[in-house]
């Protein structure tokens, strides 16, 4: 059975207790995790209410930055990765999200030496604790500020040359969904992807991160949703929603959209 899960980003002006009681009250399964809100609550006591709750966790958000594009040394982004990898152990998070960072200045090859030296060694935690990092590819049109890993191409070289099964990347629907190409290769790279993100969309991305419910916008999400589950995708479909549609939005009522529509999308991916 698909897992839908929520992404805390998309109800930023709830609180993380607010998060769990009104996902559950919509029948969503799991919630990936924002650190900033999970900071503000307390781990301890989100530990203790996610225990009670029996909310599952289908990712944690985010670690990364290592070329210091966001002012932090590498030293400081790579403990705080490891600090962020013992929390996503305890929530039993499906995974933890990392992004690399903008170049910031250095090039290509540097970047890449720099991420690939930090996944080395937060590999060496991750496994120990049993949590896959996802890497998140995403255009450069859309994120250049966060990330240098644009492409699937470039994602999957970087996973097989560090070679661990502990190393895995994100499909985003916002970001990938667009890409025939990338749609085309699902079932080529499907046992490399941690987690599904899903998002509509009624243009092509952009800095803005205009993302719409589902079924509102013109992303082939029946077909994508489709292609995965044929081709053996069974994590959970994390909806992370930003933007100023989504901003407008009463929550509750997003909540019961993105349900439906889910369970819509789910259906015609078990018949096609």
């Amino acid at each position: 059975m698909a897992t839908l899960a929520m992404n805390q980003m998309t109800t930023y002006r709830w609180s993380f207790d607010q998060d769990v009681e009104q996902y559950l009250a919509a029948g969503i399964g799991q919630m990936g995790v924002w650190r900033p809100k999970l900071a503000d609550f307390g781990e301890n006591e989100a530990l203790d209410l996610l225990a009670e709750s029996g909310l599952g966790v289908s990712s944690l958000h985010w670690a990364g930055g290592f070329t210091g594009s966001d002012a932090r040394s590498y030293s400081e982004s790579l403990q705080d990765a490891r600090e962020a990898i013992r929390m996503a152990a305890e929530l039993q998070a499906s995974c933890l999200l990392v992004h690399s960072g903008a170049r910031a200045g250095h090039t290509r090859n540097h970047a890449r030496r720099l991420l690939q030296q930090a996944l080395c060694e937060m590999l060496e935690t991750a496994q120990d604790a049993c949590v896959p990092l996802a890497l998140e590819p995403m255009p450069r049109e859309s994120a250049s500020d966060w990330t240098f890993l644009h492409t699937i191409d470039e994602t999957m070289e970087l996973i097989d040359r560090i070679g661990s099964p502990w190393l895995k990347m994100v499909f985003d629907t916002y970001h990938l969904g667009h890409d025939r190409a990338g749609v085309d290769r699902i079932p080529e790279i499907v046992s490399r992807i941690a987690l599904v993100q899903l998002a509509d969309a009624t243009g092509p991305p952009s800095d803005e991160q205009d993302r719409f419910p589902l079924g509102c916008g013109n992303l082939p999400l029946d077909e994508i949703v489709g292609r995965l589950r044929s081709a053996g995708y069974a994590g959970a479909w994390e909806v992370e929603l930003l933007g100023p549609e989504i901003e407008a939005s009463e929550y509750h009522a997003l909540l019961r959209q993105t349900a439906e529509t889910f369970q819509e999308l789910t259906a015609l991916g078990a018949t096609s």
